[in-house]
């Protein structure tokens, strides 16, 4: 059953039954249960065999693994926040403060938009620091949970993908060979990242055009002032003596500190280190886990400073924040929890080798047509195992092997990093997802139902602009870029129109 379809079908059962059952949690186990069981069979290894792999080399593995510890590590300390901001008063401050800015709905989507595009250092922080401050306003003017779950995401990973300095730059030139700057080919490839950018042109669109389709219609009316599933939170403890700098003040430390911290981990002042006041290559040569860790409790420390010197919270309050934060997470914790685990199983069964096997027998004399293949196939990969960077990893060295120079070299990883973003986009057992569904407090099933259309239509246009892009690619990279970009957008825009009209209708 290893390196072979049989490898995928672990995570196939895990999404399936999520979508069919809405209950992740017994979904997930499931797939890490099978793919137990077919590790156990190929292994003539038995029961034991069985229960040592999904827990001892599964789910014990990755809760020790540590990249993934500093990633927990970072989502209490950020809920830990959220809670202090919260007692202190500074979310209902801002709230206050948006009522009198912000006069619309489709301003408070907007608002969390620009937030979002704002915050491109990492998706993490990016999914639960927008969730956390912009709650309260959505809330005010009736934007679904979904709704708000959806814009988070939107603007995580596909913002992150076509920003220069950001953990996801940093991943994707590890995955370059050496001798090449791998910042540098991530700058060529970002023209063509069309499903990051068609993605973030889908979400304004959708906000100013008023209208909603699939799932999310059930859920949010673009035209009533209260959406069906929104509700602000009663039992919120409003300081009267909360301001709007004790959120700005965090969020901006949070912005700094993380920054610092990151390139701080990639060698930026260590003398000895070759990347020693270097900001680029330290911030590619940088520790995302930790440097989100120590940035993030840096920022928690002088926040509660703060906050104390100003006489908004008491420690005995604060320090109860640390568990109340801790609590907030306990759900997205256990949901990263099983699908590291899950991941690990289509791991030992060897998927990624079983996906580059079929990638690296693509018959070259398709060359046109191989930038929407990648796309096609790092969509599945990353869809079927919840991770982007780990589809990165598989097919970036296949694309610079199989294309050494030229532009079709720079289309093919761009269509890898869009196929990536996209799969990881709506799948439920993303990591990103799921955060994105945290910061938004939305059902993870809800948001991964009401998400999909959206991301199906934008990856089918990004789909066949990469087809136009792979034919275009002999008149040179400018010219390509251009002609892919009229048509994708023009398709685009198209498509929106066509699909308002039938909402009209209905």
């Amino acid at each position: 059953m290893a390196n072979s379809f049989w490898s995928l079908v672990p995570a196939v059962v895990a999404i399936a039954l999520a979508l069919f059952t809405k209950e992740v949690y017994s979904s997930l186990f499931i797939g890490i249960a099978i793919g137990g069981a077919f590790y156990a069979i190929d292994a003539s290894s038995g029961f034991s065999g069985f229960f040592n792999h999904v827990f001892k080399d599964g789910m014990i593995a990755q809760l020790s693994d540590s990249w993934n510890v500093g990633i927990l590590v970072f989502l209490v300390i950020l809920g830990t926040m959220v809670a202090l901001m919260n007692k202190a008063g500074g979310s209902a401050a801002f709230g206050e403060w948006a009522k009198k800015h912000i006069k619309s709905k489709v301003g408070a989507q907007i608002a969390t938009v620009c937030l979002g595009i704002l915050i491109f250092i990492d998706d993490y922080f990016n999914c639960l620091t927008v969730g956390s401050v912009m709650k309260s306003v959505t809330d005010r003017y009736g934007v679904s949970k979904s709704k708000l779950a959806y814009l988070i995401d939107a603007t995580a990973a596909p913002v992150c993908i076509i920003a220069p300095i950001s953990s996801w730059a940093a991943a994707v030139s590890g995955f370059v060979s050496e001798g090449e700057n791998g910042i540098a080919l991530f700058c060529k490839a970002i023209p063509f990242n069309f499903y990051a950018f068609f993605t973030l042109l889908m979400v304004f669109a959708m906000v100013f055009m008023r209208f909603e389709y699939g799932e999310m219609a059930k859920w949010e009316n673009p035209f009533e002032s209260n959406g069906a599933e929104s509700n602000s939170d009663d039992t919120e403890v409003v300081k009267k003596n909360g301001k709007v700098i004790d959120l700005v003040l965090p969020i901006a430390l949070l912005i700094v500190f993380c920054v610092f911290s990151m390139v701080y981990t990639g060698g930026f002042f260590t003398a000895d280190s070759e990347n020693f006041r270097n900001f680029v290559n330290a911030f590619a040569a940088s520790d995302a886990s930790i440097g989100l860790v120590l940035g993030s409790f840096a920022s928690l420390v002088l926040t509660l400073i703060f906050y104390i010197l100003r006489g908004v919270i008491s420690f005995k309050s604060a320090m109860l924040c640390i568990p109340d934060g801790f609590k907030a997470m306990v759900p997205a914790i256990l949901i990263l929890t099983l699908a590291w685990t899950l991941k690990a199983m289509t791991d030992s069964l060897g998927a990624a080798k079983y996906v580059a096997s079929i990638v690296g027998g693509s018959a070259m004399g398709f060359q046109n047509f191989l930038p929407s293949l990648i796309f096609v196939i790092a969509l599945f990969l990353a869809f079927a195992t919840g991770t982007s960077w780990g589809t990165f990893g598989i097919l970036i060295p296949i694309c610079i092997a199989a294309f050494p120079e030229g532009s079709l070299r720079i289309i093919s990883i761009s269509a890898c990093m869009a196929g990536a973003v996209c799969g990881d986009h709506i799948s439920p057992i993303s990591d990103t997802t799921i955060m994105a569904s945290a910061g938004a407090q939305c059902d993870h099933i809800n948001h991964v139902a009401t998400q999909l259309p959206y991301a199906i239509s934008v990856a089918f246009v990004s789909f066949l602009t990469y087809i136009v892009a792979g034919f275009s690619q002999s008149l040179g990279i400018v010219a390509s870029a251009v002609i892919s970009w009229v048509f994708g957008v023009a398709l685009l825009l198209c498509m929106l129109v066509f699909l308002k009209k039938r909402v009209v209708k209905k």
